[in-house]
C-alpha cells in the first residue's frame, strides 16, 4: 500500500500519522490507561438516560415543522375543545381515551347472545376505579351526562336488538360507521342487515392526565382478561398505548447485546488467529471490540450530559458502531503486518500508522458526515440516531488510533520479545527451514525474504487465485452481465416502493395495539377521516349571497375530488353550519344574521364550530367526510388533493384531521430522502477527490456510492420494506458504508506500483480483500440479531444494513476492481499488456544494482534489495544516473541509498 507523492492533503495526513504512531509507540501506556479513564467519566451521563428518553410517537416520526401541526395550532386557537359539551367529531387531538374493538368473524354481531356479552364488558368498564375516583368523574360529558357509544343509545337493553332498526352509515344524526363494522346492508336500503364487529370508546377529560394514566392502564389490564363468547375476539387499545409499546419494543433487544458483542469478539478471534504462538493476535482482537465498546459508553454519555434526546431509535447504534470500529481495527492489523518484524516497535508503530491513516480517516470522515448530514431531516428519531451515532464514530476513531493503537503497541513488545500470546513467557524462534507452527514451544516465524509476518493464507488465495480469477476476460464479462442484472432489478424495485410507517409497526409484534389496528383496517376503513374546513378569514361576509357561493362552489370541489377514478368524498355527507343557517332564516341582512346566529347555534349543537367574538365571525368550520382511503398512498394523495383544493379556493381555508400529523410524513418524506443522499453524496466526493489521489477514483467511488444507494433502496422494496423515517435512517448510513469499501479498494488500486491495470486489481485485493471481508462480515455480525428482535424498527434496521454491507462489499471486491480495469488511468501510466521485464524491476549487472522507476520505490522491494545486496556481498556501488525512453535508471553508490 505504497502511496502517491502528488496529493498535497494525503500526504500531510500520512506523515502526521507517522509522527502521532512513534509517538504511541513510545508511551503506550498513557494511551492505553487515558481513554479508559476518559471512558468511565463519560460514561456517567448514562445517570440521565431516564430524563433524556424521548419515545413519544409524534414527537419522533413525525416531521418537526410539518404543516399539519400549524394547521393544529389554527383550530386549537379559534375551537378550543370543551369537556362538558363533547364532540369526538370536533376534537383537535386524538383526546385522551380507551376503546374496545368486539369481532365475531363470520357471523352476526347484532343477536341477543353477543350484545348482552358486550353490555357485560361495557359494566366492568364504566364501574373502574382509581382510588375515590370513578368513571364517571373522569369521563367527557354531554348533557349532563358521561358521552354514551350509540351502540347504547340505539338498543337499551339486549334484547332490543332483535325490534331495533339500525341506519347506516348515519342512525339520525349519529355517524355510527366508525362503532359498527363488517356491516351488510338489507338490499336497496340503508338499514343495517348484519354486522361483525362493534366498537366502543370511552373518552376521559384532560384536566387530571395523572389518574387518567393509571385509569388507563387499569383498562388494559382488565380488558386483557375480559370474558368473551366462544367464536369472539376483543382487542383494545387507548391514547397512551402507543408510546408505552413503542418504549417497550425497547427492551426486546437488550438481551441481544451480549450475544452480538460476543459474537464480534469470537469472530474477530478466530479471524485474527494464528497458528503461530507469538504472532497470534486474540488480545489484539478483543482489545479492538472493546475499543469500540468505549466509544458508545464515551458518546452516549456525553451526548446525554449534553442533553439530547435519547430517542429508541439510536438503540440500534452500539450493533453499527461495534461493525465499524472493528473494521478500523482489521485495517490497522493488515498495516502492522506489512511492517518489517525486526524493527523496533515505535517504528513499526509510525509505519502502521502511516499506512492506515488515510484509509481510515476517509472512512470515519464519511461515515460521521453522513450521520451528520442526517440532522438536516425533520424527523427526531433520525436527528437522535445521527447525533448519538455520528459522534460514537467520531470516538471510535480517536480509540482506535490511541486504546487500541496502544495495545498494539504493547502487542509488538510482546512479539518484538518472541513471547507466547497467552503465557507470556518466552519462546524459541523456528529454524528457517524447520516447521514453523507450534502454537506451545516455538513462534514468531516471519517470511525471511521480506522481513514481514507471513501473509495469511486467506491473502495469498487473493493474489494466487481469486485476483487473477477476476480479471481473466471472461470473468470480467460475467461480471459486467452480473453488475447490468443488479441494476436492473434494483432500478424495478425502486418503481416499487411504499411510503410511510404503519403506526401498528412501532410496537412489539406480540403487543395488543397490532391486532386492534388489524382489526379496524378490517371493519372501519370504508369511511375515512372527517375533515375540517376551516374558513381563516374573519373578513369574510357569510350573509353575503355572492360569498357563500365561492364558498359553496369551495366545498362543492372538495366533494368533487377522485382518487384513481374513486370518490375521495361522500357528496351528501358534508356538515355545514352555515347551510343548515341559510335554512331557517333570510341571510342576506347582515344585522339579522348576527343577531341570530348566537341562538341557533346552541339550540342546533353548532355552537362549537363558529367563534363569534363582539358580533364578528372570526372563523367558523365545515366538515366532508372522506372515503375509500384505505392505503398510505391513498392517504398521502388525500392529503395532497384537500390541501391543493384548500389553497385553490380564493377565502382562506384551513383543512385539518388529527390524523393528518401522521400523513404529513408522506409529504417530505421522498424530498427529504433524496436530498440527504445527494448533499452527502458531494460531500463524500469532496472527500475522496481530498485524500484520494485521483480524480477519476474519487469519481468511482462516487459511482458506487450511487450504485449501491439504488440497490438497497430497490431492494428494501422487494423485502417489504417502506420508506419512512426508520429507513431512511438506514439510507443514510448506506453513503457512508457505500465509500468505506469502495474507498478502500479504489485507495489500494491508485497506490499501487503494479504496472497493468490488471495487477493494480490483484494488488489491490491482495492487500485489502481480506479485511473488507472481515469488516462486512464483522458488521452483519453486529446487526444480524435484530433479526430476531420482535420490534419491525430493529428488523428493518438488520434487513438495509444487511444489504448495504452485502452490497457494498461485493462492489468492494468484485465490482469495483473490475471496473478499474478499464480505467488504467487511475494509477497512472499503466496498460493492460504484459510486462516487458523492464518497468519498477530489479537487475543485477556485475557489482551494479539498478532500479527504473515510475515513482516511490516501495518498501518490500527494499528489502528485497538489501537482503540480496547482503547474500551478494555487494558493498559499494558507483554513482550515476541516465535516461532511457523517458525513464531514469538510478544507480547507488551504497545499497543503504535505495530509496
Amino acid at each position: 500500500m505504497a502511496r502517491c507523492k502528488t496529493d498535497c492533503i494525503e500526504k500531510p495526513i500520512a506523515r502526521g500519522f507517522e509522527i502521532l504512531g512513534g509517538f504511541v509507540g513510545r508511551h503506550p501506556w498513557w494511551f492505553l490507561i487515558l481513554p479508559m479513564f476518559i471512558s468511565a467519566g463519560l460514561g456517567g451521563g448514562f445517570y440521565f438516560l431516564a430524563d433524556r428518553e424521548a419515545n413519544g410517537i409524534e414527537e419522533m416520526f413525525t416531521p418537526i415543522d410539518g404543516p399539519a401541526k400549524h394547521e393544529r395550532q389554527v383550530v386549537k386557537q379559534y375551537f378550543p375543545q370543551s369537556d362538558s359539551n363533547f364532540s369526538r367529531l370536533r376534537l383537535y387531538t386524538e383526546g385522551t381515551f380507551a376503546s374496545l374493538i368486539i369481532v365475531t368473524p363470520g357471523q352476526n354481531i347484532l343477536t341477543f347472545t353477543a350484545l348482552k356479552n358486550i353490555f357485560e364488558m361495557d359494566r366492568n368498564v364504566t364501574n373502574m376505579r382509581i382510588g375515590a375516583f370513578a368513571f364517571k368523574d373522569l369521563c367527557v360529558e354531554k348533557g349532563g351526562g358521561c358521552v354514551s357509544n350509540s351502540i347504547f343509545d340505539i338498543v337499551k337493553t339486549p334484547s332490543d336488538v332483535n325490534t331495533a332498526t339500525i341506519n347506516y352509515p348515519y342512525n339520525g344524526t349519529n355517524f355510527i360507521a366508525s362503532e359498527i363494522g363488517g356491516v351488510k346492508l338489507k338490499s336497496g336500503l340503508t338499514q343495517i342487515e348484519s354486522a361483525e364487529a362493534i366498537r366502543l370508546f370511552y373518552f376521559l377529560k384532560e384536566d387530571n392526565q395523572t389518574i387518567n394514566t393509571m385509569w388507563l392502564k387499569k383498562f388494559i389490564e382488565a380488558a386483557s382478561k375480559m370474558k368473551k363468547e366462544e367464536g369472539m375476539t376483543i382487542s383494545y387499545f387507548t391514547s397512551i398505548s402507543r408510546d408505552e409499546e413503542f418504549e417497550k419494543s425497547s427492551d426486546s433487544i437488550i438481551p441481544l447485546f451480549s450475544l452480538t458483542y460476543a459474537l464480534a469478539i469470537n469472530f474477530s478471534i478466530i479471524s485474527c488467529l494464528r497458528l503461530d504462538c507469538v504472532r497470534n493476535k486474540v488480545w489484539v482482537a478483543t482489545f479492538g471490540v472493546l475499543s469500540a465498546g468505549m466509544a458508545v459508553l464515551s458518546s452516549f454519555g456525553l451526548l446525554l450530559y449534553c442533553g439530547m434526546p435519547f430517542a429508541m431509535t439510536v438503540a440500534t447504534a452500539p450493533f453499527l458502531i461495534l461493525g465499524i470500529g472493528v473494521d478500523d481495527m482489521f485495517i490497522m492489523i493488515s498495516c502492522w503486518q506489512q511492517t518489517q518484524v525486526h524493527d523496533n516497535v515505535e517504528d513499526r508503530m509510525a509505519a502502521t500508522y502511516k499506512e492506515a491513516a488515510v484509509s481510515i480517516t476517509i472512512t470515519t470522515l464519511t461515515d460521521a458526515l453522513a450521520f451528520y448530514i442526517g440532522l438536516l431531516t425533520p424527523f427526531r428519531s433520525v436527528q437522535s440516531f445521527c447525533m448519538y451515532t455520528g459522534t460514537a464514530v467520531l470516538f471510535c476513531y480517536l480509540y482506535n488510533i490511541t486504546f487500541f493503537g496502544a495495545f498494539l503497541a504493547l502487542n509488538g513488545s510482546r512479539e518484538k520479545g518472541n513471547r507466547h500470546w497467552l503465557t507470556c513467557m518466552k519462546v524459541p524462534e523456528p529454524e528457517e527451514n524447520s516447521e514453523k507452527y507450534n502454537l506451545c514451544c516455538v513462534g514468531g516465524a516471519y517470511d525471511h525474504e521480506t522481513g514481514k509476518e507471513e501473509p495469511m493464507p486467506i491473502n495469498n488465495f487473493f493474489k494466487m487465485y481469486y485476483g487473477p480469477f477476476l480479471t481473466n476476460t471472461w470473468t470480467k464479462v460475467f461480471v459486467i452481465l452480473l453488475y447490468a442484472g443488479y441494476l436492473g432489478s434494483s432500478i424495478y424495485g425502486c418503481f416499487q416502493i411504499q411510503e410511510g410507517i404503519d403506526l401498528k409497526n412501532l410496537a412489539a409484534d406480540s403487543s395488543y395495539v397490532g391486532s386492534y389496528y388489524d382489526n379496524e383496517d378490517q371493519y372501519f376503513s370504508e369511511y375515512g377521516p372527517n375533515v375540517m374546513v376551516v374558513v381563516t378569514d374573519s373578513k369574510f361576509q357569510y350573509w353575503d349571497q355572492t360569498a357563500r357561493n365561492r364558498l359553496d362552489t369551495c366545498l362543492e370541489r372538495f366533494e368533487s375530488l377522485t382518487l384513481d377514478g374513486r370518490s375521495l368524498v361522500a357528496k351528501d355527507m358534508t356538515i355545514s353550519w352555515l347551510n343548515e343557517y341559510v335554512k331557517v332564516i333570510n341571510p342576506n341582512n347582515k344585522t339579522i344574521f348576527m343577531d341570530s346566529l348566537p341562538a341557533f347555534l346552541q339550540r342546533s349543537d353548532f355552537t362549537q364550530d363558529v367563534n363569534i367574538s363582539n358580533k364578528v365571525i372570526i372563523a367558523s368550520r365545515m366538515f366532508i367526510q372522506t372515503i375509500n382511503v384505505s392505503t398510505a398512498v391513498d392517504e398521502k394523495n388525500m392529503l395532497n388533493k384537500l390541501r391543493e383544493t384548500a389553497n385553490g379556493c380564493s377565502e382562506k381555508l384551513v383543512v385539518y384531521h388529527p390524523a393528518f400529523i401522521y400523513f404529513d410524513q408522506y409529504a417530505v418524506i421522498v424530498s427529504n430522502t433524496i436530498q440527504n443522499i445527494v448533499v452527502a453524496t458531494l460531500a463524500m466526493l469532496v472527500i475522496s477527490l481530498m485524500l484520494i489521489p485521483n480524480p477519476i477514483c474519487s469519481l468511482w467511488v462516487t459511482f458506487a456510492i450511487a450504485s449501491v444507494i439504488v440497490g438497497v433502496a430497490g431492494f428494501m422494496a422487494l423485502w417489504d420494506v417502506n420508506l419512512d423515517s426508520v429507513s431512511m435512517i438506514n439510507l443514510v448510513i448506506c453513503i457512508g458504508f457505500s465509500v468505506d469499501f469502495s474507498a478502500h479498494i479504489s485507495y489500494a488500486f491508485v497506490a499501487s506500483k503494479e504496472v497493468t491495470a490488471n495487477k493494480k486489481a490483484v494488488d489491490a485485493v491482495y492487500h485489502l480483500g481480506y479485511p473488507i471481508i472481515q469488516g462486512a462480515v464483522s458488521t452483519i455480525l453486529g446487526v444480524v440479531v435484530l433479526s430476531a428482535a420482535e420490534s419491525y424498527i430493529f428488523r428493518t434496521f438488520f434487513k438495509i444494513m444487511f444489504l448495504v454491507i452485502l452490497f457494498g462489499a461485493v462492489h468492494g471486491v468484485v465490482f469495483i476492481p473490475v471496473f478499474l480495469t478499464f480505467f488504467g488511468i487511475c494509477g497512472g501510466k499503466v496498460s493492460d499488456k504484459k510486462d516487458d521485464g523492464r518497468s519498477n524491476t530489479l537487475s543485477q549487472s556485475g557489482h551494479m544494482w539498478v532500479t527504473q522507476t515510475t515513482g516511490d520505490f516501495n518498501m518490500k522491494n527494499t528489502h528485497e534489495l538489501r537482503a540480496v545486496a547482503a547474500n551478494s556481498h555487494v558493498w559499494s556501488i558507483s554513482s550515476n544516473q541516465s535516461s532511457h525512453n523517458g525513464k531514469t535508471n538510478s544507480v547507488y553508490e551504497n545499497i543503504e541509498d535505495c530509496p
